[in-house]
């Protein structure tokens, strides 16, 4: 094993910064440090928290790490951020999120940037899960940047998804519908002492009433106040740790959990593979100009991309 693959599998908090950091960047030695690493993956268990922007996730997710400090869980944080136009970084940094937790060794807290990933993460979230499984954390959480109805992707990453709704911002139950519905194990009506609230809790338990639960699983829906009443706020976010944990029994008792794992092995084979296949290719068409002149030639209706790219296909991978 290289040298930073043993410092991150030893718990060096500055060794997974750098390697998180280099898996961003695409450093080319990351992969040589992630093979070695990757044998010791699969013990965490991993929460993924999506929603609208502005839904309180962040909120939410501080005091989700709080109260699993309380019940003596170490914890990984990966906050997905929007990614800066000048810095190509994420814009909101870990240093203004969950200071409380910053003297705290069993709490690591990273922000990635989504690059112009789509699905709300970044196309190393699978990898820097990987980073915090090693270090030895129970849970690791995964924040998601929000936006919308695009944020499906995460149930290829998490064992347990907590979908985060709030009241007052247009048709929620739409993004529900949109694909939010189907990938939820907990949903949390976040801000309940807004007006509207009572109203989005019905709507959530009328579509859970009429849906189906082949896994045995019906997701149960918590309301959670303001975060302005510490005592009250702390109990509701309490009650979401208990299905969390109610939920991973439940993956373990029914045999479902390695399903899970199996789906998101499948999704880093596919990610893997766009890297080593795609990506080469891209960078080939580019460097040469090809992929102007295929832009060019589509503009001016010349020919399609799917001709293209049979065209591409056989040039470069067919043999």
């Amino acid at each position: 094993m290289n040298e930073l693959g043993k410092k991150v599998l030893a718990g060096d908090v500055r060794a997974a910064s750098r390697l998180i950091r280099n898996l961003e960047d695409n450093i080319a030695d990351t992969k040589t440090s992630l093979k070695h690493i990757f044998p010791h993956t699969g013990k965490a268990h991993v929460i993924g928290i999506t929603g609208a922007p502005g839904a309180g996730k962040s909120t939410l997710t501080d005091e989700l790490v709080y109260v699993l400090r309380k019940r003596d869980k170490t914890v990984g944080v990966l906050a997905v951020d929007p990614t800066s136009p000048f810095t190509g970084g994420a814009i909101l940094g870990d240093r203004i999120r969950m200071i409380r937790h910053a003297e705290d060794p069993g709490v690591f807290v990273r922000s990635m940037a989504t690059r112009g990933s789509m699905g709300g993460l970044s196309k190393a979230v699978g990898d820097g899960i990987h980073v915090l499984d090693v270090m030895g954390k129970d849970y690791i959480i995964v924040e998601t940047v929000g936006v919308g109805q695009q944020e499906v992707e995460i149930i290829n990453h998490a064992h347990t998804v907590m979908v985060v709704q709030v009241p007052g911002m247009g048709d929620e139950i739409q993004a529900i519908k949109a694909g939010l519905m189907e990938i939820a194990d907990v949903f949390v009506v976040n801000k309940s002492d807004r007006e509207g609230a009572p109203k989005l809790y019905k709507e959530i338990l009328n579509m859970l009433n009429m849906s189906q639960f082949p896994d045995g699983w019906r997701p149960p829906v918590i309301k959670v106040g303001t975060s302005l009443e510490p005592h009250e706020f702390n109990r509701d976010v309490a009650k979401i740790v208990d299905e969390i944990e109610n939920h991973r029994e439940h993956l373990i008792e029914k045999n479902l959990l390695a399903g899970r794992m199996r789906r998101k092995t499948q999704a880093e084979i596919n990610e893997a593979l766009r890297a080593a296949i795609l990506e080469p290719v891209l960078n080939r068409l580019i460097a040469n100009g090809e992929l102007n002149e295929m832009v060019d030639r589509l503009t001016k209706r010349e020919t399609d991309p799917y001709t293209l790219a049979d065209e591409v296909a056989k040039k470069y991978l067919v043999k």
